[in-house]
């Protein structure tokens, strides 16, 4: 394939996977942000009033950042697993594997189409937190280098839970045994710094403080861990996920049976 079918091969994976969910925006879109303007209005107004100041800055702002990074993680998961499973189980993926499309291209068409939910969903949920408080990018370079990446990471994450998966109650059983207690502990709603010694280094396993706080600083300008440290963590993560989710898609895995 030349470079110009090549790219129309990849255009029209993309376009396909953004139809995908903008066709089923009630699904895709609306429960994000209702979801996360409840936590704005729960933990940020009620529990917020009560806490006061977290990092030198009102509850509110201090969260915000955390819930924006949360709904670009489940979406951008949620996105690819879905979508690579059901064409597993519609049995079409084979016949694009079959086809003259690169494995690279068929990857990144899956995943620049999670990587368009994320950063969507994200900018939605950013707007509301602006009914609820002020926001100034501290960072922009940061910040969208942040978003970009951690909807890459959890993206590819999508894609090698949907290979594994043998069913679609498989799809859930990571977001909800793994992703939800690893965002909940990845420092959303508390700063890692007032933990005890001992459980700021538990934290520090936990890969989601760092896209957290990133974030975070890319925002606020403030950060509970190293900005450069975190950002190549997590890019770290990106290689290593690319590295394994290429090579299941190269052997078959969970497609060849």
């Amino acid at each position: 394939m030349n470079f110009n079918q090549l790219k129309t091969a990849l255009w029209t994976l993309v376009v396909k996977e953004i139809r995908r969910f903008m066709r089923i925006w009630p699904q895709t879109l609306l429960p994000p942000a209702i979801t996360m303007s409840l936590y704005f209005v729960i933990f940020g107004n009620l529990v917020g009033s009560r806490i006061g100041e977290m990092g030198g800055f009102s509850y509110m702002q201090f969260i915000v950042p955390g819930l924006i990074m949360m709904a670009v993680i489940t979406n951008s998961y949620a996105n690819v697993s879905s979508s690579f499973f059901s064409a597993k189980f519609q049995k079409s993926i084979e016949e694009l594997i079959m086809s003259p499309v690169p494995l690279h291209l068929i990857l990144w068409g899956y995943v620049i189409g999670g990587v368009c939910r994320g950063v969507l969903v994200g900018l939605i949920v950013t707007i509301m937190s602006l009914f609820f408080t002020h926001l100034e990018i501290y960072n922009l370079f940061v910040t969208i280098y942040t978003v970009i990446i951690t909807s890459l990471l959890f993206s590819l994450g999508g894609f090698i839970n949907a290979v594994y998966a043998k069913s679609f109650d498989d799809i859930s059983i990571i977001p909800t045994f793994v992703l939800t207690p690893l965002t909940y502990l990845g420092g959303v709603f508390y700063a890692i710094s007032a933990l005890s010694p001992f459980w700021q280094n538990v934290s520090l396993i936990n890969p989601i403080v760092y896209m957290v706080n990133a974030f975070r600083f890319g925002i606020l300008g403030h950060s509970d861990v190293n900005v450069a440290f975190s950002l190549g963590v997590v890019t770290l993560c990106c290689v290593v996920l690319y590295a394994v989710a290429y090579h299941l898609l190269a052997r078959g895995s969970g497609m060849r049976e």
